[in-house]
């Protein structure tokens, strides 16, 4: 009987620990159960850094400056050169006619308006006059051509610091024709050959004479190559008070009165005009340089407000 109580209480003592095991299990699994149920808190996200992409620069417009014809007057050129400099303002293209031509070809291969300020007040005029008469003209034009190529050392027009036009008439069509390549002292020549005063220009079977024919104040090519604001400067002599005593002085006045008006129609397109004051001073007065460069100056010095305010504007 001892024995079998024996064996009883061990089988009772299992049963009591599987009791007891169970249970810690049945608790345990409780526990995992609950665990897993239970929600996961969300894990904060940290906020996305907001990228700024900056403003590119204001862009300003593409400046073209227009120079137009006048012969000696041209010389007031160089002191609008000189103003924009001192201001900081830079043109990106230039086009001229006649005079005009000779500034815009020797500026767009790289003068400074100071070197072209001291190159006018040394020319020895002679060094670009070739005298023909009698003829079909007074001067041939090659002395001026080289002149233009020695200047520019010998570049090409499309070879230039700056985009460069160069007008001139077809004296058989009576077209206007625009050089962006080639020779600049050619098509220089060509731009400045005043009917009767220059020999007529011949390149590839076809004659040329001034631009001043058909474009005294080249704006509207000015805008053919790409200009956004354009500052036209028109030299031309007012055809009242001109001196008309010699036939020079009869032929480059029926220029003006000619010039004037067609000058008129096409400034309209100008963004600034500037017009230096120079009465008195006669298309072939080279002794007035001094003279034209300061009424350059203080023109350009008259407008630069205006022009300002329309860079400002046009600026995008």
């Amino acid at each position: 009987m001892e024995v079998i109580y024996s064996h009883l209480a061990y089988v009772g003592g299992v049963r009591a620990w599987r009791s007891l095991l169970a249970g810690v299990l049945l608790a345990c699994l409780s526990a995992c159960s609950s665990l897993v149920n239970e929600p996961t808190p969300p894990v904060p996200v940290p906020p996305v850094a907001q990228v700024v992409t900056p403003k590119p620069p204001p862009k300003p417009p593409r400046i073209g400056l227009a120079l137009g014809g006048g012969a000696a007057r041209g010389f007031a050129h160089i002191g609008v050169l000189q103003v924009l400099e001192e201001n900081g303002i830079k043109p990106d293209l230039v086009v001229g006619t006649s005079a005009g031509s000779v500034v815009a070809a020797l500026y767009a291969a790289g003068k400074t308006p100071t070197e072209l300020g001291s190159m006018a007040m040394t020319l020895d005029e002679s060094s670009i006059t070739d005298w023909v008469f009698p003829g079909r003209s007074f001067l041939k034009g090659e002395a001026l051509a080289k002149f233009i190529r020695v200047q520019t050392a010998g570049k090409p027009i499309e070879a230039m610091r700056l985009p460069l036009g160069i007008v001139a008439a077809d004296l058989k069509s009576g077209q206007a024709v625009l050089f962006r390549r080639g020779d600049p002292g050619t098509a220089v020549r060509a731009s400045s050959a005043v009917p009767a005063v220059f020999e007529p220009v011949k390149m590839e079977g076809r004659e040329y004479i001034d631009g001043g024919a058909v474009s005294p104040v080249p704006v509207r090519f000015a805008r053919q190559m790409g200009a956004e604001l354009i500052i036209a400067v028109d030299i031309s002599a007012i055809p009242e008070g001109q001196p008309t005593k010699g036939a020079v002085d009869i032929l480059l006045q029926t220029f003006n009165i000619m010039g004037h008006a067609i000058s008129q129609h096409e400034m309209a397109d100008a963004d600034v005009v500037v017009r230096p004051k120079l009465q008195g001073v006669g298309s072939a007065d080279f002794s007035a340089r001094r003279l034209s460069i300061l009424a350059g100056r203080e023109a350009m010095l008259t407008v630069m407000p205006q022009l300002r305010e329309r860079l400002a504007a046009r600026t995008r």
